[in-house]
């Protein structure tokens, strides 16, 4: 069964599944990239009209659509193409693969300790918001984050960037100056 939850961007939308749709981790796909992609299931949404950006995560899947189409015309071609998928595979959209990842420098103590506070305490209330939040720089007390999936283009996300991410970054971790989006 697929809940829907509402987001703080009236754009997005979050669709919770009880079967794992990632099991990588989350991931953001954007529709002017959908040419480049193979997982068919995640192109046929991005051609839903309307539909702009879809992010995977563990156990949901958030879109964000343009303002000029309707929820109450999209939700049920996605709960519908959802529901399709995990009748017909007993899999996650998105599986392990042996492709590898960029790896940061883990040699250096602060970007543990940014990293720590990002997936402890500020990825887990993003994610609640049908987001995520990942790492990009940190050089002369500037840390550089990405915003994706619901987050991304949210009215909201500036204040949450800088009072919330910045102000926990800054109280756990003492060589951030400042948080921004990348």
């Amino acid at each position: 069964m697929i809940k829907i939850e509402t987001t703080p961007n009236p754009n997005s939308l979050k669709f919770l599944s009880e079967k794992v749709i990632s099991a990588i981790g989350t991931e953001e796909f954007q529709k002017e990239k959908k040419d480049e992609l193979k997982n068919t299931f995640i192109k046929e949404l991005l051609n839903f009209k309307g539909v702009e950006l879809v992010l995977l995560s563990k156990n949901f899947l958030s879109v964000k659509k343009r303002e000029d189409v309707s929820w109450n015309d999209l939700k049920p071609t996605i709960i519908s193409h959802l529901n399709h998928y995990f009748e017909t595979n007993n899999e996650p959209i998105l599986k392990e693969n042996n492709k590898s990842k960029k790896l940061i420098d883990d040699n250096d103590d602060t970007v543990k300790k940014i990293i720590d506070v990002l997936d402890t305490k500020i990825r887990p209330a993003v994610a609640r918001d049908g987001g995520d939040i990942k790492f990009k720089s940190f050089e002369d007390g500037v840390v550089k984050v990405e915003l994706q999936g619901s987050c991304s283009g949210c009215p909201s996300s500036l204040m949450t960037l800088k009072q919330g991410v910045q102000n926990l970054l800054k109280h756990y971790v003492k060589e951030v100056n400042s948080v921004e989006a990348n």
